[in-house]
Protein backbone atom coordinates (compact mmCIF):
# COMPACT_ATOMS: atom_id res chain seq x y z
CA UNK A 1 0.00 0.00 0.00
CA UNK A 2 1.26 3.26 -0.17
CA UNK A 3 2.25 5.67 2.90
CA UNK A 4 2.00 9.23 3.42
CA UNK A 5 4.02 10.74 6.32
CA UNK A 6 4.14 14.41 7.02
CA UNK A 7 6.88 16.70 8.50
CA UNK A 8 8.09 20.44 8.55
CA UNK A 9 5.27 21.45 11.00
CA UNK A 10 5.65 23.75 13.98
CA UNK A 11 5.48 26.70 16.22
CA UNK A 12 5.88 30.15 14.68
CA UNK A 13 5.29 34.05 15.55
CA UNK A 14 2.72 35.68 12.70
CA UNK A 15 4.18 36.55 9.85
CA UNK A 16 7.00 33.91 9.53
CA UNK A 17 7.64 30.66 7.27
CA UNK A 18 7.25 26.88 7.93
CA UNK A 19 7.92 24.34 4.85
CA UNK A 20 5.64 21.03 4.84
CA UNK A 21 6.92 18.15 3.32
CA UNK A 22 5.02 15.37 2.85
CA UNK A 23 6.70 11.72 1.25
CA UNK A 24 4.66 9.15 0.07
CA UNK A 25 6.54 5.37 0.80
CA UNK A 26 5.09 1.86 0.04
CA UNK A 27 4.43 -0.18 -2.79
CA UNK A 28 4.06 2.56 -5.12
CA UNK A 29 3.14 2.03 -8.92
CA UNK A 30 1.99 5.76 -9.08
CA UNK A 31 0.59 8.94 -8.08
CA UNK A 32 -1.58 11.32 -9.71
CA UNK A 33 -2.70 14.41 -7.29
CA UNK A 34 -1.16 15.74 -4.16
CA UNK A 35 -2.57 18.07 -2.21
CA UNK A 36 -3.02 19.95 1.54
CA UNK A 37 -5.74 19.65 3.58
CA UNK A 38 -6.65 21.63 6.92
CA UNK A 39 -9.13 21.29 9.45
CA UNK A 40 -9.80 22.99 12.80
CA UNK A 41 -11.86 21.71 15.34
CA UNK A 42 -15.21 22.32 14.83
CA UNK A 43 -14.87 23.56 10.88
CA UNK A 44 -14.90 21.49 7.76
CA UNK A 45 -12.48 20.18 6.18
CA UNK A 46 -10.50 22.89 3.93
CA UNK A 47 -8.50 22.39 0.55
CA UNK A 48 -5.43 24.34 0.93
CA UNK A 49 -3.68 23.86 -2.48
CA UNK A 50 -3.88 20.82 -4.88
CA UNK A 51 -1.05 19.57 -7.37
CA UNK A 52 -1.59 17.80 -10.43
CA UNK A 53 1.53 15.12 -11.66
CA UNK A 54 1.84 17.30 -14.39
CA UNK A 55 2.28 20.45 -12.05
CA UNK A 56 -0.98 22.28 -12.28
CA UNK A 57 -2.13 24.22 -8.83
CA UNK A 58 -4.82 25.14 -6.94
CA UNK A 59 -5.24 27.11 -4.04
CA UNK A 60 -7.39 28.18 -1.22
CA UNK A 61 -8.32 32.17 -1.98
CA UNK A 62 -7.49 32.60 1.56
CA UNK A 63 -3.63 30.79 1.07
CA UNK A 64 -3.04 32.20 -2.43
CA UNK A 65 0.34 34.53 -2.61
CA UNK A 66 0.98 33.53 0.67
CA UNK A 67 1.89 30.05 0.38
CA UNK A 68 3.71 27.93 -2.83
CA UNK A 69 2.90 23.68 -3.61
CA UNK A 70 5.44 22.20 -5.05
CA UNK A 71 6.55 18.07 -5.51
CA UNK A 72 9.10 16.17 -6.33
CA UNK A 73 8.10 13.15 -8.59
CA UNK A 74 11.06 11.56 -8.47
CA UNK A 75 11.07 11.53 -4.23
CA UNK A 76 7.32 11.36 -4.49
CA UNK A 77 7.03 14.31 -2.16
CA UNK A 78 4.79 17.16 -1.65
CA UNK A 79 5.64 20.50 -0.34
CA UNK A 80 4.30 23.62 1.14
CA UNK A 81 6.09 26.38 1.95
CA UNK A 82 3.80 28.86 4.25
CA UNK A 83 4.83 32.48 4.30
CA UNK A 84 3.82 35.70 5.84
CA UNK A 85 1.82 33.27 8.12
CA UNK A 86 -1.32 34.46 10.10
CA UNK A 87 -2.89 33.15 13.48
CA UNK A 88 -5.98 31.88 11.36
CA UNK A 89 -3.61 29.25 9.30
CA UNK A 90 -2.76 27.80 12.79
CA UNK A 91 -4.42 24.04 12.02
CA UNK A 92 -3.44 20.25 11.77
CA UNK A 93 -2.35 19.96 7.79
CA UNK A 94 -2.59 16.98 6.13
CA UNK A 95 -1.36 15.93 2.93
CA UNK A 96 -3.46 13.84 0.61
CA UNK A 97 -2.69 11.40 -2.45
CA UNK A 98 -4.42 10.16 -5.25
CA UNK A 99 -2.04 7.19 -5.93
CA UNK A 100 -2.17 3.42 -7.19
CA UNK A 101 -0.20 0.54 -5.46
CA UNK A 102 1.67 -2.05 -7.31
CA UNK A 103 -0.97 -4.67 -5.88
CA UNK A 104 -3.82 -2.37 -6.79
CA UNK A 105 -5.81 -2.37 -10.05
CA UNK A 106 -6.88 1.35 -9.64
CA UNK A 107 -6.14 4.73 -7.91
CA UNK A 108 -7.16 4.88 -4.09
CA UNK A 109 -7.24 8.25 -1.81
CA UNK A 110 -4.46 8.16 0.81
CA UNK A 111 -3.95 10.79 3.52
CA UNK A 112 -1.34 11.34 6.07
CA UNK A 113 -1.65 11.52 10.20
CA UNK A 114 -0.68 15.10 9.84
CA UNK A 115 1.24 17.81 11.23
CA UNK A 116 0.58 20.75 14.02
CA UNK A 117 1.03 24.25 12.74
CA UNK A 118 0.80 26.91 15.18
CA UNK A 119 0.77 30.44 14.81
CA UNK A 120 1.23 33.16 17.69
CA UNK A 121 0.34 36.67 17.13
Amino acid sequence: QVRLVESGGGLVQAGGSLRLSCVASGSIFSINGMGWYRQAPGKQRELVASITSGGSTNYADSVKGRFTISRDNAKNTVYLQMNSLKPEDADVYRCRATAQAVSDTSEQEYWGRGTQVTVTS
